[in-house]
């Protein structure tokens, strides 16, 4: 899959990049023959300036299904402060999904243990005290209701207080609310929608300046065309 990198870009300056990463990509390592994220972008800085080797920094990742905001570090100093406000709760990310099923509730909390299965690469909600097991938080509230032929489908926006593998598809699914287009973690997804997931929203600080700054995209995906 060809990436045209620029059209990606939503904000670059001398520490920083951030970018939509679309869906299908992989952020880093993809398999011979397709284009990831981090490849990308330093064929991108390289090409920007011949004579440097571009440094670039990994902060964060977003599953190779889900699009949205990720934000790349230009300097080891820039690295380290994205990473810390990363690692402590200050960066804040806010997605965007669409599920089939109606909420118990137009917004609520969802507290579980999820536990990561390498052989499958999947995670699977378990009791508090199972080995490996870790507490999953999530918050989530409906935006929006449109009717489709099939019934209804419904918009969230979910925020994390937690970081676990799978954890927005685990937990949705378990609390009776599945992606759409989630056929890993929803049994009944029989369609080509592609997995309705997006980071739709990313709140940091400057490494450099300290400035609060705030990104916004908007989901292109097919199982978000009903909303946008």
């Amino acid at each position: 899959m060809y990436i045209r990198i620029e059209d990606h870009i939503l904000y670059e300056d001398k520490d920083m990049i951030v970018c939509h990463k679309p869906a299908g990509t992989a952020v880093q390592s993809a398999r011979i023959g397709s284009m990831d994220m981090e490849s990308a972008l330093k064929n991108y800085l390289a090409q920007k300036e011949p004579n440097k080797m571009p440094y670039l920094g990994i902060v964060h990742r977003l599953d190779q299904p889900v699009e949205g905001i990720l934000v790349f570090a230009k300097n080891q100093k820039a690295a380290g402060e994205l990473s810390r406000q990363m690692a402590s709760g200050e960066m804040v990310k806010t997605y965007l999904a669409v599920t089939e099923k109606r909420p118990q509730n137009k917004e609520g909390r969802l507290e579980d243990w999820l536990k990561k299965d390498g052989k499958t690469n999947m995670s699977s909600v378990v009791k508090e005290k199972s080995q490996g097991a870790k507490k999953a938080v999530l918050y989530y509230e409906l935006l929006d209701t449109v009717k489709t032929e099939e019934g209804e489908q419904y918009l969230m926006r979910i925020r994390l207080e937690t970081g676990r593998h799978h954890q927005i598809r685990v937990q949705m699914s378990h609390g009776g609310m599945p992606l759409l287009g989630d056929k890993k973690y929803n049994a009944e997804e029989k369609s080509r929608t592609a997995l309705a997931l997006c980071s739709a929203e990313l709140t940091l600080k400057h490494p450099s300046t300290k400035k609060k700054m705030e990104f916004k995209t908007v989901p292109s995906g097919n199982g978000f065309m009903r909303f946008f």
